[in-house]
């Protein structure tokens, strides 16, 4: 969905990729060789959200910048550590990168990403959201659960804007830093997909979704799985809630989850 911008195109066609990372070292090293593979990419920023394994190290023996928390405190927190941090480079340097936001699991396919930088570089997007296909199970199954939290999110962003995306959730993100900016505070948790669009295109900002063609590891059906889908529903509505982009039909009705779930994200 495009709306008329506030904004203007980024000062500079290179790009800042920002990766939080939690406990990833056994796919973190690949995702960071294929961001810097990326033609338009000449920084790679780690995030390392208070990992208890090898992770810092990956990503340092790759090649990334790594900057880490000592106790987890979340996706947008480490997204805005990130992008401070590369914020204080670019003032040091004299420049103004573009930002690529990354799932720190993506291994190689992270260079596949390449759709979503050209549009940003070249001033037509503020913000690229990527689109991945069907994703598959170690076990062969099909990955995502029953669709309630993409189904809250999708609706919460069409009640504001119209625009109905079709990954309301995806975390592969190319975007202007003025974007960036102007999301801040970032929504906590799981919330923080739908909250930023959410606040941009309210914010007139251009906004589309591109497809790339990248694997990340999926959220299988068992109980961690159930765990997981609960956190994001929690902190999707609570992201929503709090820009007063709840759906009208849905609120926070008891019926919008299955109440096991409810009672896991809490």
């Amino acid at each position: 969905m495009t709306s008329d911008a506030s904004s203007t195109p980024g000062e500079t066609a290179s790009f800042a990729a920002v990766v939080p990372a939690l406990d990833e070292q056994d796919r973190i090293a690949a995702t960071v060789a294929a961001l810097a593979a990326l033609e338009a990419v000449d920084l790679v920023v780690v995030v390392d959200d208070g990992s208890t394994d090898a992770t810092r190290t990956a990503a340092e023996s790759a090649g990334a910048l790594v900057a880490r928390h000592e106790r987890t405190r979340g996706k947008a927190a480490a997204l805005e550590t990130g992008a401070a941090l590369v914020a204080a480079i670019d003032a040091r340097e004299g420049t103004s990168r573009n930002l690529l936001l990354a799932d720190a699991d993506l291994g190689a396919s992270a260079t596949r990403l390449e759709p979503l930088l050209a549009p940003v570089a070249e001033g037509e997007l503020d913000l690229a959201i990527g689109v991945l296909p069907p994703q598959v199970r170690p076990d062969g199954g099909s990955a995502g659960g029953h669709g309630f939290v993409v189904r809250l999110a999708r609706d919460g962003i069409r009640t504001v804007s119209g625009w109905e995306p079709r990954q309301p959730l995806s975390g592969q993100r190319a975007m202007t830093r003025a974007a960036f900016d102007a999301a801040l505070p970032l929504a906590p948790g799981f919330g923080v997909e739908a909250g930023m669009t959410v606040d941009l295109l309210r914010g007139r900002f251009r906004v589309a979704e591109l497809d790339v063609d990248v694997a990340h590891r999926a959220t299988g059906n068992d109980w961690r799985g159930q765990l997981h889908r609960a956190k994001q529903w929690r902190d999707v509505a609570r992201a929503l809630a709090a820009r007063g982009a709840l759906p009208p039909r849905a609120g926070l009705r008891e019926d919008l989850v299955p109440a096991r779930l409810r009672r896991l994200g809490r």
